[in-house]
This record gives structure tokens, C-alpha cells and sequence, in this order.
């Protein structure tokens, strides 16, 4: 099962990263199953913004040839994604967003060109990763709307959302009581196939 995540934090060592460790841990746990992780650090990546500029819609490819290109590979290769994110103002991470509004490429390839990415063995599914300093649920639920529209443009008909608040100092999610343990569960959850 290839496996495929985004940490969309600037921040190394954050809490974003810390989440997205103890996802590894899970899936690599899992590897007698054959698992392959596949991270991709956003920040550290070439990834021009959107140029809405119409050149996927006849062809299903972005004309930018940047980071994206292997982004784009990952994406049709995986049977999982996990998209992991601090909370901006409401938001996810610039980014994140960045490689989200570049993925209209597969939107044009789906819902214009009609064709979907296949399904696989395994089926297509999701896991989101939210963390922010906020106390309110807006940052989560704003944030995970836009999250559900990239997973759905992909073809991962179903994710599992864990989003955790009144996070924002550097390391502070190692002191939430339960923030891993979630975490590493959800991430099992995430690569157990049922029957299996």
C-alpha cells in the first residue's frame, strides 16, 4: 500500500510535523503489510502558485513544470493520503493550499475530461491532520471544508479528520493528553484494509 503525506507547516519540528511523525510511526508499524511512506515537506518545495490560466482543462496537466510534476505522480500513485496542517486564520497553511489549488489540474481531469483516477487495490482514503492555536472549532471546520474538496478531487471518497485546538507554541502538542495516541490510531485505522 503506497502511502502518500503532506506536511504543509514552515516550521520544523512544530507540532504539525510532530503529528505527522507518530502517522509514520503507525503506517512503517504496519509495514509487514508492505506499506511504502512517501512525505513530501511542502515549504522546503518548488511549487508556483495557481495561474488560472486554463491550461489543464484540455488536457488534464498543469503548464507549470515545478515540484509539482512528482506531487502529481505521488498523488495517482497512492492508495492513502494524509494531509497535515497548522491553522492560519481559519485556514490551512499557504502551503498546503499552494499544492491544493495546483491539483485543478486533476479537477479538469475529472469532472471535465471524465476521467477519474482508479480506484486500486485498496481503494482511495484519507487522513487530515489539524493543529492551531485557536479556541474555536471555526478554524478546524473552515479548514477542513477546503481539505474535503482536494480528497474529493482526487478521488478519496472518504477521510478521517483529527483537528486539535489551543496548540500554538512550538512542541506544546507533545503536553496534550491524547494528540498522538489519536494520531498513531487514526494512521492505523488508516492502513488497515477490512477482511485483512
Amino acid at each position: 500500500m503506497n502511502v502518500c503525506a503532506f506536511n504543509g507547516s514552515p516550521r520544523k519540528g512544530g507540532n504539525t510535523e510532530l503529528l505527522l511523525a507518530e502517522a509514520e510511526r503507525a503506517v512503517i508499524s504496519a509495514g509487514h503489510a508492505g506499506h511504502k511512506w512517501t512525505r513530501f515537506d511542502l515549504n522546503a518545495m518548488n511549487i508556483k502558485p495557481c495561474q488560472d490560466c486554463g491550461g489543464c482543462e484540455k488536457t488534464g496537466e498543469c503548464v507549470l513544470k515545478d515540484d509539482m510534476v512528482q506531487i502529481y505522480q505521488a498523488i495517482r500513485d497512492a492508495d492513502r493520503i494524509i494531509l497535515a496542517s497548522p491553522v492560519f486564520f481559519f485556514a490551512l497553511s499557504a502551503q498546503a493550499k499552494a499544492m491544493i489549488d495546483r491539483c485543478q489540474a486533476f479537477w479538469c481531469d475529472k469532472y471535465l475530461l471524465k476521467r477519474t483516477l482508479p480506484e486500486g487495490t485498496f481503494g482511495r482514503k484519507g487522513l487530515l491532520l489539524l493543529v492551531g492555536g485557536m479556541k474555536k472549532e471555526i478554524g478546524i471546520q473552515c479548514s477542513e471544508a477546503t481539505a474535503r474538496a482536494f480528497f474529493r478531487t482526487i478521488s478519496v471518497p472518504q477521510h478521517e479528520t483529527l483537528g486539535f485546538l489551543e496548540i500554538d507554541e512550538k512542541g506544546s502538542i507533545l503536553k496534550h493528553e491524547t494528540a498522538l495516541e489519536d494520531t498513531y490510531r487514526a494512521a492505523e485505522r488508516l492502513v488497515t484494509v477490512e477482511g485483512r
